[in-house]
């Protein structure tokens, strides 16, 4: 016992010696070994406590720990091997033991791998809190669906967009990708930088196109005057000594993107601005949307083919003046889709859909002295459903060549007269209610599928008399107006020939579709009154099985007896 203490102060000094040195066994091919020769040797060239296979270890130093080994595989012992292997047979097994045995090589136990011959990864100290560095995303020679769009300067084309209920400035935009967003901020003064305050020659941005080429983004400027839609709060109107007038402030900016297979064309930038009066705090909503177009305008997707398909958009168009040949400008129909308050200045357009009868409306918040200037009235309630329609032309079918007249319709305007001279808190012939008459035919059946084409259309405006109910006298104080629109579908229907004589109406005996027992079907396939498939091939498959059965029947008496005859003369 007095010789097991300088052992183990050996043994521990050694081991304290080995970890500040860093000595490692090297165990080869370990994905091909169970936990290698000996798991427990850590160190190299020193004997290691407790580990019964470390060959380190003299055979005085295994004396020392032999009853303490580590036990288990982690100690260089492997489990046996178990009762239903096959290796595992003995003398007393039972005789159907050889087919239910496992049969398993050695190597192959649960332990297999578990330790890799791999290198060493020293890993440096860093705050936990760093902020990771992002990769430049990589930029690609042609551009897919959903993909990144870059400048020429390999950086990330970006557009404000929003994101977890947040307006991010620095959005990249992806291609063939949508999108339409608004951003609310709080103004105390006049903004200074992007994306409030720009100057053209900052918007236009050299894209690459997605082949090698170059896209220029084109800036067209729009002024905006009624800044309704783009200040919700109000404040605008408050002027004051103090009030700061801020210029060209960007109020949209609405990006089309024009593409033709893996690349962009064309981009065109339509930027909105306008002058805001600070004076306080003002709330700005401003706007930014981008649309991929394929290669142009025109080349949006058709509402049918020929005929318009019922959930999809009347094409409207406005004539393009300034070619020489006759060419249409796209656009839409629309009806009034309120939001918010349902305010007529602030509701917004949704366009027509074909055969989808709608009926909408805003509100127009009217005052004493508005119900004083009858006809200034009648005109801006005519400004206001005059939006709705600003097309000159409406497409008979879905899918209308842009440059031939004979595609495309004009548009009949209906409207009443307006005459009289009102006041005094009432006003007679207000335009209040459009509403638009779409005549529609069957053109033609392709795979059993009507085609639809418009025939006629009308735009009508329906008058009618506002009433103001006096209140408190206060002559500021206001009443809500309904101003409506409304769409409805009228079929024309299919001219079914002649009409029948009283010989074709009681006739009914050989009528399929008004007689209980039809008679021509009884002779089917031969008959057309079979749909199944083409009356050519029913045909051909009824004269085979009529041949088989005609067969079959002359020669069934002969086959028997010769069959009769061969079993006579084998016996």
């Amino acid at each position: 016992m007095p010789k097991m203490v300088p052992h183990f102060l050996f043994l521990l000094f050694s081991l304290t010696d080995a970890q500040t040195v860093d000595n490692k066994t090297v165990i080869p091919n370990q994905v091909y070994q169970p936990l290698g020769s000996c798991p427990c040797d850590f160190t190299d060239r020193i004997c290691d406590i407790r580990c019964c296979c470390d060959k380190d270890c003299s055979t005085e130093e295994l004396m020392l720990f032999e009853s303490h080994c580590l036990s288990g595989p982690f100690g260089g012992q492997i489990s046996q091997v178990p009762d239903y292997h096959c290796s595992a047979q003995k003398e007393d097994s039972p005789d159907w033991f050889p087919f239910l045995c496992v049969i398993s090589p050695p190597e192959n136990n649960p332990y297999l791998g578990l330790f890799y011959h791999g290198e060493e990864i020293l890993t440096k100290p860093h705050t936990s809190f760093k902020k990771p560095s992002l990769s430049t995303p990589i930029q690609v020679d042609i551009y897919r669906q959903g993909s990144p769009i870059f400048t020429m300067n390999n950086q990330l084309f970006t557009i404000p967009q929003m994101a977890l209920g947040h307006c991010i400035y620095n959005a990249p935009v992806a291609f063939l990708e949508n999108f339409s967003y608004k951003c609310v901020t709080l103004l105390q003064s006049c903004p200074a930088g992007y994306p409030l305050q720009t100057l053209p020659s900052d918007l236009q941005i050299r894209v690459n196109s997605g082949q090698g080429g170059e896209v220029t983004v084109e800036v067209i400027d729009k002024l905006v005057k009624d800044l309704t839609g783009f200040i919700s709060s109000g404040e605008s109107g408050i002027t004051s000594a103090k009030a700061q007038e801020c210029e060209n402030v960007n109020l949209a900016l609405d990006y089309k993107f024009f593409w033709k297979g893996n690349s962009i064309t064309r981009i065109i930038l339509t930027r909105s601005v306008g002058t805001i009066s600070v004076n306080g705090k003002v709330v700005l909503t401003t706007r930014y949307s981008a649309v991929f177009l394929s290669e142009e305008l025109m080349s949006e997707s058709n509402s049918g083919n020929p005929g318009y398909q019922v959930g999809r958009l009347i094409i409207a168009g406005i004539e393009d003046t300034q070619s020489g040949t006759f060419s249409v400008e796209r656009t839409s129909i629309n009806l009034w889709k309120p939001v918010n308050e349902g305010l007529c200045f602030t509701a917004e357009k949704q366009p027509i859909i074909f055969a989808e009868n709608s009926t909408s409306g805003c509100l127009l918040p009217v005052n004493m002295n508005n119900m004083s200037h009858c006809d200034l009235l009648r005109k801006t309630v005519h400004s206001l459903q005059a939006t709705l329609v600003t097309a000159m032309y409406v497409a008979r079918s879905g899918n209308p060549n842009f440059q031939t007249k004979a595609d495309w319709l004009n548009i009949g305007f209906m409207n009443a007269s307006e005459t009289s001279e009102d006041g005094k808190g009432r006003c007679s012939e207000i335009p209040s209610h459009i509403h638009i008459h779409i005549w529609t035919f069957v053109a033609g059946m392709i795979d059993g599928n009507p085609q639809r084409n418009i025939q006629t259309i009308e735009v009508r405006s329906t008058l009618s008399t506002w009433t103001f109910e006096f209140g408190g006298g206060d002559i500021t104080e206001t009443q809500l107006f309904p101003v409506t629109s409304s769409v409805t579908f009228i079929d024309i229907p299919i001219n079914a020939g002649p009409p029948k004589n009283r010989f074709q109406i009681n006739f009914t005996e050989y009528d399929c579709n008004r007689n209980d027992i039809c008679w021509p079907q009884l002779a089917f396939p031969f008959t057309k009154y079979y749909t199944g498939e083409p009356h050519s091939q029913s045909l051909a498959k009824g004269l085979i099985l009529v041949f088989l059965l005609i067969t079959a029947s002359l020669l069934g008496t002969p086959w028997r007896q010769i069959r009769q005859a061969w079993n006579s003369a084998s016996l």
